[in-house]
């Protein structure tokens, strides 16, 4: 009797083989593409193929190199960039403090996704496209003591952290978001460390973490804080009880330590900010992966409280999943689609309203940035750029614009860098956030001038 060999190879070397069954199948079998560009699948009214579920998911990665012989980003016409602060380590967010000193959540995953061979997979590839290094776990301090637009102090700010990504001060107490929990910290004015081991204010879904990153954000009363928790899956393949409280919004009552969904059906929630005009939260979101290079955009969105958004039933609105058993067709009924679509597969992240960039020409202060971390489930590459979204009578009014490109190479198979968080610094400058290139990235007006500017 001949004993026929099992497919299964179990731990690394077997991911290593199935990997390389992906590959061979993306770029010598039948490598999917897009049909159409990343255009098509921006703004109100994004286009929607069908469905193109193929037997291996498209992988398209790129090698980062980071960025080497002086070579830097490059800006829109009549922008300029230079580094406020280079030699960092896996830099993801950024959050300004009212005396001017930025706080840099330097920071990866957990690392504890559900530990299927699948996931194996994945951890391998997105190695590969510098998400592998180990979490620093720690908060740094830039300062600008010379007011030359650079960061000539750096320090140790807050340190064994788990993960963290947001962060915002009310008062005299920081909160911040790790992975797992979020924390609160004694801040005096000035401080260039905290060492005080600070006090959890409440658990954030954890255990398995496929969308680790926690974001937060203080309503403008300072009585309650948004916070962002991502789905633990790509389309709730590992079941709806390992999605409990998670793709959503939620909204922490400060006072009585209450926390509710405040948005739900959301599932990858990044970037929030307060729209200027109209007060309305904003956020940013990573839509669902491997139905086609042309599916599904992620987008911008005015939250609407109490709204649910499709995930994981629907995309954009009520566009049903078919992937997802067993179905909610009444859920699915309720599913609104939102406001604006930033691209399929383009990975944005941070956000930061215009109008706090009063560095920049004018054009610039009235609509959204948006950093576009990159795809890696798409043929060709989206992504890999900052772009903003005008803005009229706080709703988007055009199509996106350009800011900051040239984090891939021409040939598109290597990245200097990827953008993740933004912020502006005290002069209005933009930073962003560079986690392959560790570099924080300054933008301002090719002709700005600080003494232009009127005093905070």
């Amino acid at each position: 009797m001949v004993r026929r060999r099992s497919l299964y190879i179990p731990g690394a070397t077997g991911a290593l083989v199935i990997a390389g069954l992906v590959v061979w199948w993306n770029f010598v079998a039948r490598p999917e593409y897009a049909s159409l560009p990343v255009s098509e699948g921006t703004g109100g009214r994004p286009v929607l193929l069908p469905p193109n579920k193929t037997l291996m998911p498209t992988i398209n990665i790129a090698t980062p190199i980071g960025w080497k012989d002086g070579l830097k980003p490059h800006p829109a016409p009549g922008l300029t960039v230079s580094a406020y602060a280079a030699g960092l380590d896996h830099p993801r967010w950024l959050y300004r403090l009212p005396n001017g000193d930025i706080l840099v959540a330097e920071s990866n995953s957990p690392g504890n996704d559900v530990p299927t061979f699948r996931n194996r997979i994945a951890g391998f590839i997105m190695g590969r496209a510098g998400a592998g290094v180990k979490s620093p776990d720690r908060i740094r301090l830039l300062r600008d003591t010379k007011g030359q637009g650079a960061a000539d102090l750096k320090t140790i700010f807050l340190d064994h952290l788990h993960s963290p990504i947001g962060m915002t001060l009310i008062g005299n107490d920081l909160y911040v978001a790790n992975a797992d929990a979020l924390m609160r910290f004694p801040y005096h004015d000035g401080d260039t460390t905290i060492t005080d081991p600070g006090v959890k204010v409440v658990d954030l879904p954890s255990g398995y973490n496929h969308h680790w990153t926690k974001n937060i954000l203080a309503s403008p009363d300072g009585q309650s804080l948004y916070i962002t928790v991502g789905s633990n899956s790509n389309v709730a393949e590992n079941g709806m009880k390992a999605e409990d409280g998670r793709a959503r919004i939620n909204r922490l009552d400060l006072t009585s330590g209450k926390m509710e969904p405040y948005a739900t059906g959301l599932r990858n929630p990044n970037g929030l900010a307060w729209e200027p005009e109209t007060g309305a939260l904003w956020v940013a979101v990573n839509e669902r992966d491997e139905i086609g290079s042309d599916l599904v955009p992620d987008y911008i969105t005015a939250v609407r409280q109490g709204a649910f958004y499709g995930w994981p039933y629907s995309y954009y609105g009520q566009h049903v999943d078919q992937r997802v058993q067993p179905q909610n067709p009444a859920l699915v009924a309720s599913a609104i689609a939102p406001d604006y679509a930033i691209g399929p597969h383009t990975a944005s992240l941070g956000i930061i309203f215009g109008e706090n960039c009063r560095a920049l020409p004018e054009k610039w202060q009235s609509g959204l940035f948006i950093a576009q971390h990159g795809s890696w489930n798409r043929r060709p590459k989206s992504g890999y750029k900052v772009i903003y979204v005008p803005f009229v009578n706080g709703r988007p009014s055009g199509p996106p614009e350009d800011v900051l490109t040239g984090f891939l190479t021409s040939d598109e198979a290597h990245a200097h860098g990827r953008p993740v968080g933004l912020a502006a610094d005290r002069d209005g400058a933009l930073l962003v956030a560079d986690d392959v290139g560790n570099t924080v990235w300054r933008v301002t007006g090719a002709t700005y001038s600080p003494t232009a500017l009127p005093p905070e």
